[in-house]
């Protein structure tokens, strides 16, 4: 079983550490105050109030043998780096640090963490996007200049299989999935709006109702005609 540390408990690691424990994950939630440690303690392994900034605290609760250490404080930077550097010292492999500025992702990476995210700044530029790009329903960076997005079906491509289409050729992206909509009766019976279909047969005709999941780079993935065109 995965086993993950988060240390401070704001609404982001409240939200991180059930998340986590509700999809099996072993968790150590850990947190300076009674009133959030208790927030959580019903959907965790471990809930437990202690200065995270202690080593043999932190050892006493086996941090030193999870896989991965999320460090989500958001008000006090000076703890959050003396933590990154204990849990680094510890040999945790996987030490993800939450930062409230570039200046601050920047030194925390220099200390030892493995990755670094800024919350706020990522939703606000997922929102930005969606809202800029009213076609897609949802999208997802794969790395390495690439991203996935689901795109409601363009007017031109509707009535068309996927070898007509030849998006490949065309635009040098790939359909990865379709996700058709189901009749009113599955709908009912199963709750579902959408049932996926991975790696479509060449030969499946595109429907107006479909959501395409459609991975390229970003550049040409742009150049893609969109549902008002």
């Amino acid at each position: 079983m995965i086993k993950v540390a988060v240390i401070g408990l704001g609404r982001f690691g409240i939200e991180l550490a059930k998340r986590l424990g509700n999809s099996g994950v072993e968790v150590i939630a850990i947190d300076h105050s009674d009133k959030l440690v208790n927030e959580v303690k019903d959907d965790v392994a471990i809930a437990v109030r202690l200065n995270a900034t202690d080593e043999l605290a932190l050892k006493s609760q086996e941090v030193d043998k999870v896989d991965a250490c999320v460090i989500s404080i958001g008000e006090n930077f000076e703890s959050a780096l003396l933590i990154t550097v204990i849990v680094k010292k510890m040999g945790v492999p996987k030490i993800i640090c939450r930062a409230q500025s570039e200046f601050h992702a920047e030194i925390f990476t220099q200390i030892g963490a493995t990755e670094v995210i800024q919350p706020e700044v990522q939703a606000g530029a997922h929102l930005a996007r969606l809202l800029a790009n009213p076609h897609l329903e949802d999208y997802l960076q794969v790395g390495d200049g690439y991203t996935m997005i689901e795109l409601l079906t363009p007017n031109q491509f509707v009535g068309k299989n996927l070898t007509e289409l030849s998006l490949r050729s065309k635009y040098s992206v790939n359909v990865v999935a379709v996700r058709k909509r189901n009749s009113e009766e599955v709908e009912k019976k199963t709750g579902k709006i959408y049932t996926t279909d991975c790696v479509p047969h060449p030969d499946y005709q595109i429907q107006e109702s479909d959501i395409l999941l459609i991975i390229g780079t970003d550049q040409n993935l742009a150049r893609l005609p969109t549902s008002n065109t």
